[in-house]
């Protein structure tokens, strides 16, 4: 089963998390397609960014699921665009918290974030990999 890995990738502490939740469910035999792993943006070059860009929806489309990391007060705009597309395909979308904050007092993140997605919970990658892949199976 293919996993597209949906987290912000413009901090070191983003970065060193995502690839320790990629790590875990590919020891859970998942395949786990991480933007980062592809090379942060670092040109203004639109050709680049283009190129990326395709590779990133290449990859959503060649997913079972998206795993999609929601932490801080409001998702991270790329991870929402994800998402949004991710839905509209008709993909089954995990999103995951380790952050106790919430959106609003009626919202644990933004309502168009929330509804589409089974959200999971934990204190470490292992517990949060071990969450998803319940997930999956359900």
């Amino acid at each position: 089963m293919k996993i597209f890995l949906a987290a912000p990738i413009f901090s070191l502490a983003e970065r060193e998390f995502n690839s320790k939740l990629a790590g875990e469910l590919r020891k859970k035999g998942y395949e786990v397609f991480l933007a980062q792993e592809l090379g942060v943006l670092d040109s203004s070059d639109n050709d680049i960014k283009r190129k990326l860009f395709k590779e990133d929806l290449k990859a959503l489309n060649e997913s079972d699921i998206v795993v999609a990391v929601l932490d801080g007060m409001e998702v991270d705009s790329g991870v929402t665009f994800e998402l949004g597309y991710a839905y509209a395909k008709g993909k089954k979308i995990v999103g995951v918290r380790t952050d106790h904050r919430c959106f609003s007092p009626y919202e644990e993140v933004n309502l168009m974030i929330e509804v589409p997605s089974k959200i999971v919970r934990g204190k470490s990658v292992e517990e949060l990999a071990e969450k998803i892949d319940n997930v999956i199976g359900e």
